[in-house]
């Protein structure tokens, strides 16, 4: 029988079972198998209790069981616990499939369109899942803020710390954004990445994975989640922008100045609402309710990252002025050249023993004619 190629790798060819090219090509659907192992558990009841721990939220502290019905009016909160990293491994596997998915019906078509290089390509791979998982996160995130009435009533943010249960949805967030940069790290392996852009990736994943380990872990989930959004709204115009330039290429247009002053700008705001939202909660809300070393830390560590990241978004944006600039003077002045005369080159002359049998017979008919005309 024919192995069945993987969402997002065609391929003719049947390699061996186990083989690295098999479980690249076939590790869409070797996950998918994965996660419907978990979702049969689910309905065998001696199995249940395993299943549940990786797919239901735990840590419930609204007093009443998942399983039943709740209070009308009274939604389920929750808190942070050790049974949220079982759940964070199966949603990673699900965010497996849905990269696979996304890039076969999406980003694969895309790229045959715009038969791009192979250094193009990969950044329109990066690009086109980052846009997707940042719109999704601003989307989702910023849904939760408006339920929660943080945008309304900011102190909500602080007032009662340490005890800030979450939502239902508020907390699946929080597992979605851990899932998510898990799963970027075997993605490097199934998509094929060069190795030397392992390392950028990497540290990438791992920074965004630590902030939210972070922020989940020592209860800041409110002041969190605000955050995320404001830098995922920041990602999803520099990473729109980034595929507007993969795709139409050089070219400089309208479009390209629009985007560009629209990330520039977006950038910028979002860098100063994060410091006034971080010195707001960190030095002034959470004042004699957390302790002085915790928020002193956060803050440094949320300034730093504002810090680093303007000073990345300027030293790139000199880079290109300067680029641009050297291009636009390496282009000489085009000028009309004068194309070279050509010389009359002199025909060789041509034997007569060379030419066809009727001219022979003229030219002896005018040799024969020309003398006689001088014996006259």
């Amino acid at each position: 029988m024919g192995v069945k190629p993987a969402i997002g790798r065609k391929s003719n060819k049947n390699p061996p079972i186990f083989s690295h090219e098999f479980v690249i090509q076939n590790h869409a659907d070797i996950v998918s198998c994965v996660v419907m192992v978990f979702l049969v558990g689910l309905m065998v009841q001696s199995t249940t209790p395993i299943a549940s721990l990786f797919i239901s939220l735990h840590h419930n502290v609204s007093g009443v069981e998942p399983t039943r019905e709740a209070p009308k009016g009274e939604p389920f909160f929750y808190e942070a616990g050790w049974k949220d990293a079982c759940a964070v491994f199966f949603y990673s596997l699900v965010c497996i499939v849905m990269h696979a998915i996304l890039q076969e019906y999406f980003l694969d078509k895309i790229s045959k369109k715009f038969h791009l290089s192979k250094s193009r390509l990969s950044a329109l791979n990066e690009s086109g899942q980052l846009v997707v998982f940042h719109l999704v996160t601003f989307v989702w995130g910023g849904d939760a803020i408006i339920r929660e009435g943080f945008v309304f009533n900011i102190s909500q943010l602080w007032d009662g710390y340490p005890n800030h249960p979450m939502s239902f949805l508020l907390k699946l967030w929080w597992i979605v954004q851990a899932a998510y940069w898990i799963h970027t790290v075997p993605e490097l392996y199934f998509q094929r990445i060069k190795k030397d852009e392992w390392f950028s990736r990497i540290r990438h994943a791992s920074a965004a994975f630590a902030f939210v380990a972070l922020a989940y872990g020592f209860k800041f989930q409110r002041v969190g989640v605000c955050l995320v959004v404001l830098h995922s709204l920041a990602e999803f115009v520099a990473h729109s922008y980034r595929l507007n330039t993969i795709i139409r290429g050089e070219r400089e247009d309208w479009l390209d100045k629009l985007l560009s002053l629209v990330n520039g700008s977006v950038f910028a705001g979002v860098r100063l609402c994060s410091l006034v939202l971080g010195v707001l909660t960190f030095y002034f809300g959470l004042a004699g309710a957390a302790p002085l070393l915790l928020r002193v830390a956060a803050l440094s560590l949320l300034v730093s990252f504002q810090v680093y990241l303007m000073f990345n978004f300027i030293s790139e944006a000199i880079k290109q002025r300067q680029e641009s600039r050297q291009q636009a003077q390496a282009k000489p002045k085009k000028e009309k050249k004068e194309k070279p005369r050509k010389e009359k080159v002199k025909k060789a002359p041509v034997e007569e023993s060379d030419l066809p049998e009727v001219d022979q017979n003229t030219n002896k008919t005018l040799r024969q004619r020309q003398s006689a005309a001088k014996a006259k």
